[in-house]
């Protein structure tokens, strides 16, 4: 214990700085893939045959491949079409792939749960479709989705751990390589593992109780 204890006095604020760039990672990713997600859950559903197999490809291919083959891809494929990005770019651009695949079929279900009824309350306000989405659908859609977004959000700052693959100095990148230097893998992963649950499960409460407020209004 005593150990474990001196460990983290030594290696804390490293592993905190690692956490820093977790959460930046997290917080970018969530960003830029709630905008993404929004667009590709507008455009499966729309009438532009181009728009929406533009959509559906991203989203399937954000689904189906893997994360770490996204990150693969943006950092060590890229170079090959003469695109460079830096490590904390690429995993973003990755991540942030991913995260709009899946939160694009959260958001499409979140609008598809709007009440017909009021979508028809809109029109018959003489409202134009462009209004009744903006100011009926999609806050609607998105307050029912939230929810699992947020659940998601979690599992995306878990998956930040795979930016290490890429040499993003993340928690867990400065977890391996304190250990590498000291050879205290054990105590080092064991500390790291600590703060992401220390992280996740509060969120996770959260995101459940946010479930049980919003279904009380719905």
């Amino acid at each position: 214990m005593n150990t474990i204890l001196q460990d983290i006095i030594d290696y804390g604020p490293t592993l905190l700085g690692g956490l820093k760039i977790s959460l930046a990672l997290t917080g970018l990713s969530l960003l830029f893939g709630t905008v993404f997600a929004l667009v590709f859950a507008l455009g499966i559903t729309s009438r532009n045959t181009a728009f929406r197999w533009a959509s559906t490809f991203f989203v399937e291919v954000g689904r189906g491949a893997p994360a770490l083959v996204l990150l693969q891809l943006m950092y060590y494929g890229l170079p090959n079409a003469s695109i460079t990005l830096t490590a904390f770019a690429s995993a973003t651009l990755a991540l942030t792939w991913t995260a709009a695949a899946y939160m694009a079929e959260y958001i499409r279900g979140g609008l598809a749960s709007v009440p017909a009824s009021e979508i028809e309350g809109a029109q018959a306000l003489g409202m134009s479709h462009a209004d009744t989405l903006r100011f009926v659908i999609i806050p609607q859609g998105m307050r029912i989705a939230l929810p699992a977004l947020m659940g998601f959000a979690v599992l995306l700052f878990q998956a930040t751990s795979l930016a290490y693959s890429v040499a993003v100095p993340e928690l867990m990148s400065q977890a391996y390589s304190a250990g590498s230097s000291s050879f205290k893998y054990l105590n080092l992963f064991i500390i790291a593992g600590a703060i992401y649950a220390a992280i996740s499960i509060p969120a996770t409460w959260l995101s459940v109780g946010a479930e049980k407020h919003l279904a009380k209004h719905l």
